[in-house]
């Protein structure tokens, strides 16, 4: 069967971004970076993605910033970036890739630090930093979004939360808007004709898939069908989850025509069940996933899936950073009136792997 018809969409009003250009060009927002920053000689970029990014990006009409000519205070020019984890995940890596990108527009340099969540780590790392006279401000980032107890010490520097928030709201804090991302991939599925639609969550502790599973369950009010309990799995994130809980759902009297999974490996579990199952994505069965990470563009077929804007959520961390760093006068007599807090965008990225559905498996 076909793929959905897609919604023809008048591009944005906003100053288009390279998370934009990612999605259109159907790579990786670290690739659209290396790209306009003409930073490929290391990196193993084809001359056909290489011009394929430059062309939508003119199409886009997006235009790189340049470099402003001094540091936000004289003699400051580092930003400090605290994290708790940057191996495991290719999150951080990304959101990296963004602060470091912000940073060096303003003429400044980005110092990463990851503290493994030890807190003696991260007390030595705040300690070291705030002895050096070239320090602007801190990005305080975590790895999966959480509630965070900031450290006394940050209080007395500029510091912006990175995927993290506190419940005094007293900095200035951006998250993935996790529960509109939810809404997008399964009112994608809806409009593609599916009405059993089941869901395969991850940690159901953690933020990211209650918002997921959330948005989810307000896309199926939305469209007037019913929740049905029968058609959602708790999974871990991983492949081998995805695999397992897709041959549960599809053992149920009335299996889903499609499956919406909260990440992209467990995306990616699903599709390897449905062969051993002898069905195929997504003339049988539509997928969605979850992240946009590198392995949705490989898949057979290519997934359909939400992207995590991680690139410009750490380009908004350091913007942000330094205009506060540039009036601290306004910061100390506003407060947290003046702090910007943000939820940002988790558009859909539409491959192959979603078509109408043949049957509800009655």
């Amino acid at each position: 069967m076909a793929s959905p018809t897609r919604k023809t969409e008048k591009l944005p009003q906003r100053r288009p971004t390279m998370t934009d250009i990612a999605k259109s060009a159907g790579v990786s927002q670290s690739t659209v970076s290396l790209v306009l920053n003409n930073n490929v000689g290391s990196a193993k970029l084809s001359d056909k993605t290489r011009a394929k990014v430059l062309k939508i990006a003119a199409e886009l009409g997006y235009r790189l910033t340049h470099r402003t000519t001094a540091a936000p205070q004289r003699g400051r020019n580092m930003i400090g970036y605290i994290v708790d984890s940057i191996s495991t995940s290719p999150h951080p890596v990304v959101s990296v890739d963004g602060a470091r990108d912000a940073a060096w527009e303003h003429d400044c340099v980005l110092s990463v630090f990851a503290t493994r969540g030890d807190p003696e780590v991260e007390e030595a790392t705040i300690n070291a930093l705030l002895a050096n006279p070239t320090l602007v401000g801190v990005v305080y980032s975590t790895i999966f979004t959480r509630k965070v107890e900031v450290p006394e010490a940050l209080k007395r520097v500029p510091t912006v939360l990175l995927n993290c928030y506190t419940d005094e709201r007293n900095f200035s804090h951006v998250e993935p808007g996790e529960v509109g991302g939810g809404h997008n991939a399964t009112e994608y599925l809806i409009n593609a004709g599916h009405t059993r639609i089941g869901f395969i969550n991850g940690e159901p502790w953690m933020d990211a898939a209650k918002d997921r599973f959330k948005g989810y369950r307000q896309a199926l009010a939305t469209a007037d069908l019913p929740f049905d309990p029968r058609l959602v799995r708790d999974g871990d994130w991983m492949s081998g989850t995805g695999f397992e809980q897709t041959l549960s759902l599809m053992a149920e009297p009335r299996p889903p025509t499609a499956i919406f999974c909260a990440n992209d490996l467990m995306a990616l579990g699903a599709l390897e069940a449905l062969k051993q199952l002898g069905l195929k994505a997504p003339d049988d069965v539509a997928i969605m996933g979850y992240d946009d990470q590198e392995i949705a563009r490989h898949t057979h077929p290519p997934l359909t899936t939400v992207l995590l804007p991680n690139y410009e959520m750490g380009r908004w961390a350091v913007d942000t950073l330094i205009a506060e760093a540039a009036s601290p006068e306004d910061a100390a007599t506003q407060g947290a009136q003046r702090k910007r807090h943000i939820k940002m965008e988790c558009p859909l990225v539409v491959r192959e792997s979603v078509a109408c559905p043949q049957s509800d498996h009655a």
